[in-house]
Order: structure tokens, then C-alpha cells, then sequence
């Protein structure tokens, strides 16, 4: 193919939902944006709380703070332009800032998966190894973990912009989706996308079965410990069985994305799972990691309380006399 037909396509159109009339478009862009704020200042109040809060500066709530700004770039990198797509109709995005896209997308998600293995581990040892927890979950190794799953899901991820740069692009630019996902480009390619695309699903797998399994492994020794502690059980259960619900979501979604070769996707279920992947997962997780504990939500009544007799020390002056 010549090389004045390879670079052709210099921008992208992202179709998005156009097959909805203009007033649901306009509806849904209403719709996510509230689950995108909600997402956004659910997980940024976690952050403050973990922050400024003593009682919150143990490992267990260290993770969850770094899963939480994790979560807002992760929902930001796709619910940005798709807000941008619902509600002012603007659908393009140029060849490297969709790449970026992507690479950002996998990225992020990538190190997601392994902060969540993080943290099942850390869930482990301290239900199952109480006595040693301390002494193993020192403040310098938790840093290294979360510093060594962001700088190992962003290296994994390098070979995925390394399959990008070998993609041409010379027909159609429109890309059936509402973020630079791996199916839509594939598909869109003029290339031969076989190699390329097993390549990319055999890493993708790796990655997911591995974090799944290691995060698994967690929780099944940690079902089997707490069977032993029937005065915990019910409140362990409850816990767990929440966590795997938001596991589930996680896991489940990715593995239907990324476990099928590109001719035989979906592109419309592509997106409909997509969004459990990116706009669903994200708002849920501050309400199943954070705000649904106890001590969390005692120190955001006392932080709501602290602001209000800041802002209104008289009430606090009438409400003690």
C-alpha cells in the first residue's frame, strides 16, 4: 500500500451513540454527567478523609485512597469526551490524541488490576495473619507497592502503543465506539491486524488472569479463615461479599471486552459492556470499598460537623447554651 494512502486518515470521528435521537442523547449526557460528578467527589472525599484523618492512616484505608484517585483519572480518560459527544455533538479526535486515549485507558486499568491484588493481600494478612500484620504492612512497603503497580501497569501497557504505531489507517475514520478501544481500531485498520490483535489479547489475558487469580486466592483463604470466627463471620461476609461484587463487575467486563478476536466483536455490546467498565464500576467503588465502613463514614459526620461549626460557629454557641 502506498504511503500517501497510509496517512490519510489524520483524525478519527467517534460515533459514540448516534443511532439515539438528539433529546436521549442529550438526556444520557445529563445522566453521566451526574454518575461522572458523583464518581468524581465521592472518591475525592475519600482522598481528603484518608488525608487529613488519623484514624484513617493505616494500609487499608492508604490502598483505598490510591484506588480512589486511581479511579478518577480512569473514569476521566473515557467520560470526558463521551460527555463531550452526548451533549454538544463535537466527535473528533485526532490520531495521537486517541492513541493517547487508549493508552491511557489500558494503562490505567492495567495497574487498577494490580492495586486490587495489593489489596486483597493486604485484606489477607490482616484478617488471616492478625499477629504479623503490623510488622509485614510497614508504612515503606506499602508505598513500594502502590508505587510498583503504577509503574508496572504503565510499562505493561508500553507495548500497546507500540501496536498502535504499527495500525494504518487509510478508509473509513469512523470509529464505532465513544473511546479509542481496541476492537473499533482493529477493525478500522487497513492492516493485518491477526498477528497484532493476538498479540495484544494474550497480554491483556495475561495480565487479567493473573491479577484475577492472585486476588481470588486472597479472598478464598480469606472465606476459609473467617468460617473459622463464627462472632466476625457475618460482618466478614458482608464485606467480602460486597468486595466480589465489585470484582465481578471489574473482571467480568474486561474479560468480555478483550477475550474475543476483533471480527467476531460486537462493536454495539462493545459499548454497552464498556460502560459497566468505565462509568458504572468507578461510581460504585467509593460506596462498596469506603462509604458503606463504619469509621469512614464516622470521620466524614465529624469532618461534615468540624466544617459546619467553621462556618457557623454561632449555631455552636446557642446549641451549647
Amino acid at each position: 500500500m502506498g504511503q500517501g494512502n497510509e496517512t490519510v486518515v489524520t483524525e478519527f470521528i467517534l460515533e459514540g451513540f448516534s443511532g439515539l435521537n438528539q433529546r436521549l442523547q442529550l438526556f444520557l449526557s445529563l445522566v453521566f454527567l451526574l454518575i461522572y460528578l458523583t464518581t468524581v467527589m465521592g472518591n475525592a472525599t475519600i482522598i481528603f478523609l484518608v488525608c487529613v484523618d488519623n484514624r484513617l492512616q493505616i494500609p487499608m484505608y492508604f490502598f483505598i485512597g490510591n484506588l480512589a484517585f486511581l479511579e478518577i483519572c480512569f473514569t476521566s480518560c473515557t467520560s470526558i469526551k463521551l460527555l463531550v459527544i452526548l451533549s454538544s455533538g463535537r466527535r473528533t479526535i485526532s490520531v495521537s490524541a486517541c492513541f493517547v486515549q487508549s493508552y491511557f485507558y489500558f494503562a490505567l486499568g492495567c495497574t487498577e488490576l494490580i492495586l486490587l491484588v495489593v489489596m486483597s493481600f493486604d485484606r489477607y494478612l490482616a484478617i488471616c495473619q492478625p499477629l504479623h500484620y503490623a510488622a509485614i504492612m510497614t508504612q515503606q512497603l506499602c508505598m513500594l507497592l502502590v508505587v510498583a503497580a503504577w509503574v508496572a501497569g504503565f510499562t505493561f501497557m508500553s507495548y500497546h502503543l507500540v501496536l498502535l504505531s504499527k495500525l494504518t489507517f487509510c478508509g473509513s475514520n469512523k470509529i464505532q465506539h465513544f473511546f479509542c478501544d481496541n476492537s473499533p481500531l482493529f477493525q478500522l485498520s487497513c492492516s493485518d491486524t491477526n498477528l497484532l490483535w493476538r498479540i495484544g489479547s494474550v497480554l491483556i489475558l495475561f495480565i487479567l488472569l493473573g491479577s484475577l487469580c492472585l486476588t481470588l486466592s486472597s479472598y478464598v483463604c480469606i472465606l476459609f479463615c473467617i468460617l473459622r470466627m463464627p462472632s466476625r463471620r457475618k460482618k466478614a461476609f458482608a464485606t467480602c461479599s460486597s468486595h466480589l461484587t465489585s470484582l465481578a463487575i471489574a473482571f467480568g467486563s474486561c474479560l468480555d471486552l478483550y477475550s474475543h478476536p476483533s471480527e467476531r466483536v460486537s462493536l454495539e455490546t462493545n459499548k454497552l459492556v464498556a460502560l459497566l467498565n468505565t462509568v458504572l464500576y468507578p461510581f460504585l467503588n467509593p460506596f462498596i470499598y469506603s462509604l458503606r465502613n463504619k469509621l469512614v463514614v464516622l470521620v466524614l459526620k465529624d469532618a461534615i460537623a468540624h466544617a459546619t461549626a467553621q462556618l457557623f460557629p454561632q449555631s455552636r454557641c446557642i446549641s451549647g447554651q
